[in-house]
């Protein structure tokens, strides 16, 4: 048993998670439906990566301010929010674009039967003031990422004050030095988490494949290979940014693909954080960058999200026998742009962003409950683009902040 247990730490987690993966499908296909009696093992692994979100976002911040000056990281917040608003809008085009070659839907028809109830999409405005928390305790009980990165940005800088201050230098030094030892001990727990992942990934894979079974992916297969192929369209754009910014795709993959696996079998960019941190850390990536923009990402950088909105609105309109214009695909650019920042940190933003263009559009709500039904199959290749796209995006900008760096000196 020792030397089981021995094998299995020294094994790289990618390879165990690739296991984990082939051994998930073949249950759910074996075991179809019955294989759900695994949910409790995936529910795990969702409760410990959620479990560490808290303190592993509050205590990297905190450090990764007092590395840097103020002016430092207004510099990078304001690359890393250019970069999520420019993507999501390329995305969107790119989706589109694809779309609008292939026509998926085109044939099919709403006998009546389907029916969708809209979410209530929450405004800009509300978004843009639940960045401050009316409370510190409801933020974190309430998980609101948002917050949490503003109060650790506050309490960070009120640290880097005090280590500047004549007069309070001490408390301040032994504040960070405080925070930096509660960071190496939640880096620690994390360490643990990560073992368990492969357990978690094959109960919910196993899961998905069992319920979801080829029937599904079958009948509305020409609506997921469309979404795949501009997904795939939008990942060759990211590779030519990596490329651009001199950064080796080997290297970069080798740290990106646990975390874009993570996110593609769990189908949550939130719960991924955690996973996604760990690799910018092994990336070499400076801690007072990735600690704010893996966080922020999650919420209101949704490229792959971007995306299945494009092709569900070109698949929407095909499906009632109205191509989309020019007119109307701008307008998608547009408010799907807007929509990504919008519903930001909302359960279920994929679908409320789905049904914010459908209503500016006149597009028939039925078509919804139509996607409903692999939206399972989508969701995960969605998510995986969208963390993909975070940790893009923070290596390229670290990228020109040690270029700046270097050209300073």
């Amino acid at each position: 048993m020792k030397q089981l247990l021995k094998k299995y730490f020294e094994t790289s987690l990618i390879k165990k998670i690739t296991v984990a993966l082939i051994a998930g499908i073949a249950v759910g296909l074996i075991f179809g439906e019955n294989a759900s009696a695994l949910a409790p093992f995936g529910d795990l692994l969702m409760r410990l990566l959620q479990f560490i979100i808290i303190p592993l976002i509050l205590f990297t911040l905190i450090v990764g301010v007092n590395q840097t000056t103020i002016e430092g990281l207004g510099r990078m917040g304001g690359k890393v929010f250019l970069y999520y608003v420019v993507t999501s809008a390329i995305a969107i085009i790119v989706g589109t674009t694809v779309a609008s070659l292939f026509n998926p839907g085109t044939g099919l028809t709403l006998d009546g039967s389907e029916s969708f109830d809209s979410p209530d999409s929450p405004g800009l405005t509300e978004v843009i003031l639940n960045i401050v928390p009316e409370n510190i305790a409801v933020a974190f009980t309430e998980m609101n990422l948002l917050g949490i990165i503003f109060t650790a940005i506050v309490f960070g800088v009120a640290i880097s004050y005090l280590r500047s201050s004549p007069s309070n230098r001490d408390i301040g030094d032994k504040l960070y030095r405080g925070a930096e030892a509660l960071n190496e001990m939640t880096i620690t727990v994390m360490k643990g988490i990560l073992q368990y992942i492969p357990f978690g990934i094959f109960a919910i894979i196993a899961g998905i494949v069992g319920t979801q079974g080829v029937s599904t992916l079958l009948s509305l297969g020409n609506f997921i290979l469309v979404l795949y192929v501009a997904l795939a369209v939008q990942l060759v754009l990211y590779i030519g940014l990596l490329l651009a910014a001199k950064t080796k795709l080997g290297s970069f993959f080798r740290e990106a693909r646990t975390p874009m696996l993570t996110a593609f079998v769990t189908q949550s960019s939130t719960g991924t954080v955690p996973i996604t941190l760990n690799a910018a850390k092994k990336l070499g990536i400076r801690q007072s960058l990735y600690g704010f923009s893996i966080p922020l990402g999650s919420t209101i950088n949704m490229d792959g999200a971007a995306i299945r909105v494009a092709v569900s609105a070109v698949f929407a309109a095909n499906v009632i026998g109205e191509p989309l214009g020019f007119v109307a695909i701008l307008q998608i650019v547009l408010i799907g742009t807007l929509a990504t920042i919008g519903t930001a940190g909302v359960p279920g933003a994929g679908i409320i962003m789905i049904a914010t263009v459908f209503t500016q559009l006149g597009l028939p709500m039925e078509a919804v409950a139509l996607l409903a039904a692999v939206d399972v199959l989508i969701g995960m290749g969605a998510t995986a683009l969208n963390v993909t796209g975070d940790l893009v995006g923070t290596k390229v900008i670290d990228k020109t902040e040690k270029n700046k760096t270097e050209a300073e000196a």
